[in-house]
């Protein structure tokens, strides 16, 4: 593969349920071999968003972009100019606010602010006046009627730019899903018994070189073990099915492994989140159709009224924990809280499990002031010994901010407890975080050999729900945000997935066989009920989370059949 073409965009929004104003005044990119047939990146959505600008009393102002234009610059780096402008893609100020951008690759970028405050570099000027020439005199708008949409949905186009061939693999690797492209079995295999035939295993190899093993159900009937010879055999690939949704009014799903048993726990909307219901079963296919037992109400205990929300299981040390946020009625009371299971207990008994604790600072002073700042979707996580509490945090009083995502150590005797003071990790700066409210929530972290990921849910809680993507590398400071880097654009979408809407506030646990599994809300339909799915998780080539890798390109239905030689000796 050789050079490759880009073209940037913008899109004209669709209905605001589906693509709202907020989303289409981003910069796109598609890409092309030969410059005749472009192909939409990331879905055709936005790849790079402007950050909305700050108050003094913390609130923030969120800005969209208009007419993006690319340049290679003389280090091989890339330079964006863009309109800032208003959320609905009018004026920022006359004449507009021309934004700049570098890049390394077309995938992480970097604000640099204002063109016109900045350094004025020959490189600079120059880009500004190739800028001007392109859009127009001032930053005035290009003339969009008949212009050539490349063949894409909604394109508003900017301009073109030639680009290398490192540049366009690492492209198409981070913005188009892996499909599975082929399965490899050994050719031959020895075995005495049907046993040590069920360790042999697939390769399943995806369309950007990465890999992930399957597990083989082998059909042996035509082999004799008590006779030597050579045999063929066929297999079936095992491939657990999931219909979505495999729950109806469960919101902010989170499966837990403890003791040998799989558990399930979600938000129960369907008497407006005051009771909380809990499943167990031995594999965790075997939980959707489990049991359901009432773990927590609104009414057992002192101080917790309802808005039960986001419930999730935590091992630290030799403890089981549920981390959840609860109210004693007002929704301006919620606030983070913590049970323990008794040791030796049933996780299905809920006398087995303590009252909940609201977490409190190391002093055991309030977290926050209730009434006035509430906290919730709590996550934890153990790294190097140490464990680290994410959670939400929205001050209400004396002005609504937003809800931003805070990180602190945690007490691993007293988890209820904080072991740092807190320190701010992100706001919902981006359009596609601040699309309807202000809102970055529900973080879980997902732990690699390479990175350290945290995923969070950004947007309302409504069809424009998001996951967005945090990253840092091993061996660093955790609770220095300037080693955490954001993805700028959402990593799950309800263009993700056909027939999924407002996709969020997802968790993640490992199986038995080390295959990842992603439990997720969203919605059948735009209006329809939060429901829980699940999903394998993938990692690409680059070694990132694949989110909306489907059944079918997960495993190719051409390739769930596979065969190989069996020698008995």
């Amino acid at each position: 593969m050789g050079e490759a073409k880009i073209l940037c965009y913008t899109r004209t929004p669709l209905e605001d349920a589906i693509y709202a104003e907020k989303l289409a005044y981003s910069m796109h990119l598609a890409i092309s071999e030969d410059e005749t047939k472009f192909e939409p990146l990331n879905k055709n959505q936005g790849v790079l968003f402007v950050k909305a600008t700050s108050n003094e009393d913390g609130t923030l102002n969120a800005k969209s972009m208009k007419r993006p234009f690319l340049k290679v610059l003389a280090d091989g780096s890339f330079g964006v100019l863009a309109e800032r402008t208003q959320p609905d893609g009018t004026e920022e100020v006359p004449g507009g606010t021309l934004m700049y951008f570098v890049s390394r690759d077309l995938i992480s970028y970097e604000e640099k602010g204002e063109a016109a405050v900045l350094e004025q570099t020959e490189e600079l000027f120059g880009m500004i006046k190739e800028y001007r020439e392109f859009y127009g005199d001032g930053i005035a708008e290009k003339v969009e009627t008949g212009a050539d949409d490349f063949g894409i949905t909604g394109c508003v186009p900017g301009n073109v730019i030639t680009i290398s061939a490192e540049v366009a693999e690492k492209l198409r690797l981070r913005m188009t899903t892996p499909i599975n492209v082929g399965m490899q079995v050994p050719e031959r295999v020895y075995a005495a018994s049907p046993e040590e035939l069920s360790a042999v295993k697939a390769t399943a190899v995806y369309s950007d070189g990465s890999t992930a093993v399957k597990q083989v159900e082998w059909n042996v009937e035509a082999v004799d073990f008590s006779k030597p010879g050579i045999y063929e055999i066929e297999g079936t690939l095992k491939q657990p099915h999931y219909e979505f949704p495999i729950a109806t009014n469960h919101a902010d799903p989170c499966i837990g492994y403890w003791q040998g048993k799989y558990y399930f726990i979600a938000t129960y909307d369907a008497d407006h989140e005051h009771t909380m219901y809990i499943r167990e079963a031995d594999s965790i296919p075997e939980l959707v159709d489990a049991e359901e037992v009432l773990i927590l109400d609104s009414v057992t205990y002192p101080g917790i009224g309802g808005l039960l929300w986001a419930p999730e299981f935590h091992i630290i040390g030799d403890d089981l924990y549920i981390f959840h946020a609860a109210t004693p009625g007002e929704f301006f009371w919620e606030e983070s809280h913590v049970r323990k299971l008794r040791r030796g207990g049933n996780p299905m008994c809920k006398e087995d499990w303590s009252a909940p604790m609201r977490v409190v600072r190391a002093d055991g002073s309030e977290l926050c002031e209730a009434g006035k700042t509430i906290t919730l979707d709590m996550t934890c996580f153990e790294y190097n010994g140490d464990y680290y509490a994410v959670w939400s945090q929205r001050q209400f009083l004396p002005v609504d901010q937003g809800a931003w995502l805070y990180m602190a150590k945690l007490n691993p005797e007293e988890p209820w407890k904080l072991a740092t003071e807190p320190v701010l990790l992100s706001k919902p700066e981006y359009g596609w975080a601040n699309n309807h409210t202000f809102v970055d929530e529900g973080p879980f972290a997902l732990i690699r050999e390479n990175k350290i990921f945290l995923t969070f849910s950004s947007a309302a809680v409504d069809s424009t729900y998001v996951v967005g993507l945090f990253e840092a590398e091993h061996g660093t400071d955790l609770l220095n945000p300037n080693n955490w880097k954001k993805t700028n654009f959402p990593i799950l979408t309800s263009r993700s997935v056909e027939g999924e809407y407002g996709t969020g506030h997802n968790a993640y646990v490992t199986d038995e066989n080390g295959d990842v599994w992603n439990t997720y809300h969203a919605r059948p339909g735009i209006d329809a009920p939060r429901s829980s799915g699940i999903r394998r998780v993938h990692f690409n080539a680059a070694g990132y989370p694949v989110l909306d890798m489907t059944e079918e390109m997960d495993v190719a239905p051409e390739f769930r059949t596979v065969r190989m030689k069996v020698e008995v000796r």
